[in-house]
């Protein structure tokens, strides 16, 4: 097939789980993943040769894999891509980062802070985009600087990528992306839901976890970060709306 998926895998979005679901439709390597390095030009040109080298690929999978998907000679890449509501993200992001072991900047923080410390601490620093509008940074490499501001530039993305998925949405959202690979060729495609590497209880909606988060950081934290993530709270509520018409 010259079409493969392409599946833009954002820290904490759902996407363990959306991988399991890939594996058990495409075999051995068929589903490939890699990471790449933070400068924009070099993650292109190596997301490029890695999709180039990979001809058996049916679905690549990447945490850092800039936009916009890599152009192909003789291929048509499907991207995919998952927005969840930011403030639930960064709390699901400390929550992993706490339980999981290494010496990483992100999990060594998280071990030894509170919730609202691992905030104030990643809000600190100007280039960490881990508390402050992740979705929109992402979104927006899609297009260069000249296109407008970085919200600007994130929501042009999501006008123009053909599918994006919402965490809130997952059951809708795998059938909708289903129902859409399968016009695009993939015809024997299912993709039932699963949860994996879920890292906190999901089970209370997300009006209480939120107000729980409130309650925990104290409500002017909580404002701060509400604050720092206006542009991707935009984004989020843009996508929403596409999934509660």
């Amino acid at each position: 097939m010259n079409k493969a998926i392409f599946h833009y895998h954002l820290f904490k979005n759902a996407g363990t789980s959306l991988d399991a679901s890939f594996k058990e439709n495409f075999q051995g390597e068929e589903w490939v993943t890699a990471e790449f390095p933070a400068q924009p030009a070099r993650n292109r040109d190596m997301a490029r040769q890695w999709v180039s080298e990979n001809p058996q690929a049916l679905c690549f999978s990447s945490h850092t894999a800039f936009l916009p998907p890599p152009e192909i000679p003789g291929r048509v890449i499907l991207p995919v891509i998952f927005v969840r509501h930011p403030i639930d993200r960064i709390a699901s992001a400390y929550s992993f980062e706490k339980k999981q072991g290494g010496n990483g900047f992100g999990a060594v923080l998280a071990r030894n802070t509170s919730f609202s410390g691992y905030c104030e601490s990643r809000l600190a620093l100007g280039y960490d985009r881990q508390c402050r509008n992740f979705h929109v940074d992402r979104f927006a490499s899609m297009f260069a600087p000249a296109f407008g501001s970085e919200l600007d530039r994130a929501l042009k993305a999501f006008d123009m990528l053909p599918f994006v998925g919402l965490v809130e949405e997952f059951d809708k959202s795998l059938q909708r992306l289903e129902d859409w690979l399968k016009t695009e060729g993939f015809e024997g495609i299912s993709i039932a839901p699963k949860e994996h590497n879920v890292s906190r209880d999901n089970k209370a909606s997300l009006e209480e976890k939120l107000a729980a988060l409130k309650e925990d950081m104290g409500s002017e934290m909580f404002a701060r970060l509400l604050d720092e993530n206006a542009d991707d709270m935009k984004l989020y509520e843009k996508v929403k709306a596409t999934y509660t018409e």
